[in-house]
Protein backbone atom coordinates (compact mmCIF):
# COMPACT_ATOMS: atom_id res chain seq x y z
CA UNK A 1 0.00 0.00 0.00
CA UNK A 2 0.87 3.58 -0.56
CA UNK A 3 1.90 6.01 2.42
CA UNK A 4 -0.21 8.86 3.83
CA UNK A 5 0.20 11.63 4.60
CA UNK A 6 -2.08 11.99 7.20
CA UNK A 7 -2.36 14.45 11.06
CA UNK A 8 -3.94 15.37 13.89
CA UNK A 9 -4.90 19.14 14.88
CA UNK A 10 -7.15 20.15 17.99
CA UNK A 11 -9.50 23.44 17.38
CA UNK A 12 -12.21 25.05 19.70
CA UNK A 13 -15.38 25.20 18.08
CA UNK A 14 -17.06 28.20 17.01
CA UNK A 15 -20.99 27.91 18.79
CA UNK A 16 -23.63 29.20 17.42
CA UNK A 17 -24.48 31.33 20.29
CA UNK A 18 -20.95 33.41 21.11
CA UNK A 19 -19.65 32.22 24.59
CA UNK A 20 -15.57 31.82 25.86
CA UNK A 21 -16.45 28.64 26.69
CA UNK A 22 -16.37 26.23 23.85
CA UNK A 23 -15.97 22.54 22.81
CA UNK A 24 -12.66 21.02 22.28
CA UNK A 25 -12.77 19.48 18.02
CA UNK A 26 -10.68 17.31 17.04
CA UNK A 27 -9.38 16.92 13.15
CA UNK A 28 -8.20 14.17 11.44
CA UNK A 29 -6.76 14.36 7.97
CA UNK A 30 -5.20 11.71 5.50
CA UNK A 31 -4.58 13.47 2.07
CA UNK A 32 -5.97 16.50 2.98
CA UNK A 33 -9.40 14.88 3.23
CA UNK A 34 -10.65 15.93 6.77
CA UNK A 35 -12.86 14.87 9.20
CA UNK A 36 -13.71 16.20 12.37
CA UNK A 37 -15.64 15.02 16.08
CA UNK A 38 -15.90 16.64 19.37
CA UNK A 39 -13.74 15.20 21.83
CA UNK A 40 -17.01 16.02 24.51
CA UNK A 41 -14.58 18.55 26.04
CA UNK A 42 -14.74 22.20 27.18
CA UNK A 43 -12.22 24.99 27.44
CA UNK A 44 -12.14 28.63 28.21
CA UNK A 45 -11.11 30.18 24.33
CA UNK A 46 -9.02 32.63 26.68
CA UNK A 47 -7.05 29.95 27.86
CA UNK A 48 -6.57 28.50 24.72
CA UNK A 49 -3.12 28.56 22.91
CA UNK A 50 -4.51 27.53 18.62
CA UNK A 51 -0.42 27.60 17.83
CA UNK A 52 0.37 24.46 20.17
CA UNK A 53 -3.45 23.46 20.36
CA UNK A 54 -3.14 22.98 24.06
CA UNK A 55 -4.68 24.69 27.01
CA UNK A 56 -2.41 27.34 28.27
CA UNK A 57 -1.33 27.92 32.18
CA UNK A 58 0.26 25.40 34.92
CA UNK A 59 -3.08 24.99 36.29
CA UNK A 60 -4.42 21.47 37.61
CA UNK A 61 -7.52 21.79 35.27
CA UNK A 62 -5.39 22.92 32.15
CA UNK A 63 -2.97 20.07 32.62
CA UNK A 64 -5.63 17.35 33.06
CA UNK A 65 -7.28 18.59 29.60
CA UNK A 66 -4.06 18.92 27.95
CA UNK A 67 -2.78 14.77 29.33
CA UNK A 68 -6.26 13.94 27.93
CA UNK A 69 -5.51 15.63 24.20
CA UNK A 70 -1.91 14.18 24.54
CA UNK A 71 -3.27 10.56 25.20
CA UNK A 72 -5.39 11.16 21.86
CA UNK A 73 -2.60 11.87 19.91
CA UNK A 74 -1.09 8.82 21.08
CA UNK A 75 -4.01 6.78 20.34
CA UNK A 76 -4.11 8.21 16.41
CA UNK A 77 -0.77 7.39 16.16
CA UNK A 78 -1.49 4.06 17.36
CA UNK A 79 -4.50 3.83 14.90
CA UNK A 80 -2.26 4.93 12.15
CA UNK A 81 0.57 1.96 12.86
CA UNK A 82 -1.80 -0.62 13.07
CA UNK A 83 -3.54 -0.02 9.52
CA UNK A 84 0.55 0.90 8.18
CA UNK A 85 1.09 -3.09 10.09
CA UNK A 86 -1.41 -4.77 8.50
CA UNK A 87 -0.96 -3.19 5.18
CA UNK A 88 -4.21 -1.83 5.18
CA UNK A 89 -5.04 1.69 3.28
CA UNK A 90 -5.20 4.72 5.62
CA UNK A 91 -8.19 6.56 5.10
CA UNK A 92 -9.27 9.47 7.45
CA UNK A 93 -12.93 7.02 8.36
CA UNK A 94 -11.29 4.18 9.26
CA UNK A 95 -8.57 6.16 11.97
CA UNK A 96 -11.66 7.98 13.14
CA UNK A 97 -13.80 4.56 13.27
CA UNK A 98 -10.74 2.99 15.66
CA UNK A 99 -10.30 6.18 17.54
CA UNK A 100 -14.01 6.27 18.37
CA UNK A 101 -14.12 2.57 18.89
CA UNK A 102 -16.78 1.35 15.87
CA UNK A 103 -16.78 -1.88 15.16
CA UNK A 104 -16.01 -2.05 11.55
CA UNK A 105 -17.67 -5.01 9.59
CA UNK A 106 -14.42 -7.25 7.77
CA UNK A 107 -16.55 -9.05 5.29
CA UNK A 108 -14.77 -10.36 1.93
CA UNK A 109 -14.99 -9.77 -1.06
CA UNK A 110 -15.17 -13.03 -2.43
CA UNK A 111 -17.43 -14.96 0.20
CA UNK A 112 -20.11 -12.38 -0.17
CA UNK A 113 -19.99 -13.11 -3.90
CA UNK A 114 -20.03 -16.40 -3.07
CA UNK A 115 -23.06 -16.05 -0.98
CA UNK A 116 -24.55 -14.08 -3.83
CA UNK A 117 -23.93 -16.92 -6.39
CA UNK A 118 -25.49 -19.57 -3.82
CA UNK A 119 -28.30 -17.81 -3.84
CA UNK A 120 -29.01 -17.24 -7.29
CA UNK A 121 -28.18 -21.51 -7.82
CA UNK A 122 -31.26 -21.75 -5.12
CA UNK A 123 -33.51 -20.31 -7.54
CA UNK A 124 -32.91 -21.98 -10.64
CA UNK A 125 -34.67 -22.50 -12.44
CA UNK A 126 -38.17 -20.42 -10.39
CA UNK A 127 -36.47 -16.80 -10.94
CA UNK A 128 -32.74 -17.27 -12.35
CA UNK A 129 -31.65 -19.52 -15.73
CA UNK A 130 -28.93 -21.63 -15.38
CA UNK A 131 -26.93 -19.40 -17.43
CA UNK A 132 -27.35 -16.57 -15.26
CA UNK A 133 -25.75 -18.68 -12.02
CA UNK A 134 -22.90 -19.63 -14.55
CA UNK A 135 -22.34 -16.05 -15.73
CA UNK A 136 -21.64 -15.04 -11.88
CA UNK A 137 -19.14 -17.54 -11.37
CA UNK A 138 -17.11 -17.11 -14.23
CA UNK A 139 -17.58 -13.39 -12.62
CA UNK A 140 -16.46 -13.90 -9.77
CA UNK A 141 -13.38 -16.33 -11.09
CA UNK A 142 -12.37 -13.37 -12.62
CA UNK A 143 -12.45 -11.46 -9.75
CA UNK A 144 -10.81 -13.76 -8.05
CA UNK A 145 -7.41 -14.18 -10.18
CA UNK A 146 -7.61 -10.51 -10.32
CA UNK A 147 -6.53 -10.53 -6.43
CA UNK A 148 -4.06 -13.19 -7.18
CA UNK A 149 -2.37 -12.13 -10.20
CA UNK A 150 -2.10 -8.23 -8.90
CA UNK A 151 -2.14 -8.51 -5.09
CA UNK A 152 -1.31 -12.25 -4.55
CA UNK A 153 -4.01 -12.90 -2.16
CA UNK A 154 -7.06 -14.96 -2.04
CA UNK A 155 -9.68 -12.32 -1.26
CA UNK A 156 -9.87 -8.76 0.25
CA UNK A 157 -12.35 -7.05 2.32
CA UNK A 158 -14.95 -4.41 1.30
CA UNK A 159 -13.48 -1.72 3.05
CA UNK A 160 -10.50 -2.01 1.26
CA UNK A 161 -12.16 -1.59 -2.21
CA UNK A 162 -10.98 1.74 -4.30
CA UNK A 163 -11.91 3.28 -7.55
CA UNK A 164 -8.30 2.39 -8.48
CA UNK A 165 -9.21 -1.43 -7.79
CA UNK A 166 -11.64 -0.83 -9.90
CA UNK A 167 -9.70 0.73 -13.16
CA UNK A 168 -7.23 -1.77 -12.16
CA UNK A 169 -9.48 -4.69 -12.52
CA UNK A 170 -10.94 -3.21 -15.50
CA UNK A 171 -7.25 -3.03 -17.61
CA UNK A 172 -7.15 -6.40 -16.36
CA UNK A 173 -9.70 -7.68 -18.27
CA UNK A 174 -9.06 -5.71 -21.31
CA UNK A 175 -5.13 -6.12 -21.57
CA UNK A 176 -4.57 -9.51 -19.50
CA UNK A 177 -7.90 -11.78 -20.03
CA UNK A 178 -8.62 -9.80 -23.58
CA UNK A 179 -12.21 -9.35 -22.97
CA UNK A 180 -13.71 -7.35 -25.17
CA UNK A 181 -14.73 -3.85 -24.31
CA UNK A 182 -18.45 -5.02 -23.87
CA UNK A 183 -17.62 -8.48 -22.25
CA UNK A 184 -15.37 -6.16 -19.82
CA UNK A 185 -18.17 -4.01 -18.76
CA UNK A 186 -20.80 -6.89 -18.10
CA UNK A 187 -18.39 -8.53 -15.95
CA UNK A 188 -17.61 -5.29 -13.94
CA UNK A 189 -21.18 -4.96 -13.86
CA UNK A 190 -21.66 -8.39 -12.08
CA UNK A 191 -18.99 -7.30 -9.66
CA UNK A 192 -20.52 -3.91 -9.10
CA UNK A 193 -23.69 -5.35 -8.60
CA UNK A 194 -21.79 -7.30 -5.10
CA UNK A 195 -21.00 -4.30 -3.96
CA UNK A 196 -24.48 -2.67 -3.75
CA UNK A 197 -25.36 -5.12 -2.61
CA UNK A 198 -22.60 -4.95 0.33
CA UNK A 199 -23.69 -1.41 0.69
CA UNK A 200 -27.34 -2.74 1.14
CA UNK A 201 -26.32 -4.36 3.79
CA UNK A 202 -24.62 -1.84 5.57
CA UNK A 203 -21.15 -3.59 5.22
CA UNK A 204 -19.46 -0.77 3.58
CA UNK A 205 -20.69 3.08 3.00
CA UNK A 206 -18.02 4.35 0.32
CA UNK A 207 -19.38 3.08 -3.57
CA UNK A 208 -15.58 2.49 -5.26
CA UNK A 209 -17.34 2.08 -8.67
CA UNK A 210 -19.39 5.51 -8.55
CA UNK A 211 -16.35 7.58 -10.70
CA UNK A 212 -15.99 4.83 -12.89
CA UNK A 213 -16.91 5.69 -16.55
CA UNK A 214 -16.01 2.41 -18.51
CA UNK A 215 -13.04 3.50 -19.97
CA UNK A 216 -9.53 2.57 -19.64
CA UNK A 217 -7.15 5.98 -19.98
CA UNK A 218 -4.88 5.34 -22.63
CA UNK A 219 -1.77 6.84 -20.95
CA UNK A 220 -2.60 3.64 -17.78
CA UNK A 221 1.18 2.32 -18.33
CA UNK A 222 1.77 -1.72 -19.17
CA UNK A 223 3.66 -1.94 -15.74
CA UNK A 224 0.93 -0.74 -13.76
CA UNK A 225 0.92 -4.28 -12.16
Amino acid sequence: MLESSCGLTFFLKTPRKETKIRTIYLRIYVDGIPKETSTKRKWDMGRWDQKAERATGNKEDARTINFFLDSLVTKFNQCTNELLYNQQTVTTQKIMDAMLGKTIPRNKVLEEFQLHNDEVLALVPTEFAIGTHERYVTARAHVQEFMRFKYNIEDIEFRELSYEFVKDYEFYLKAVRKCSNNTTLKYISNFKKIVLRAIDKDIIEADPFKRFKGTTPCNLEANVF
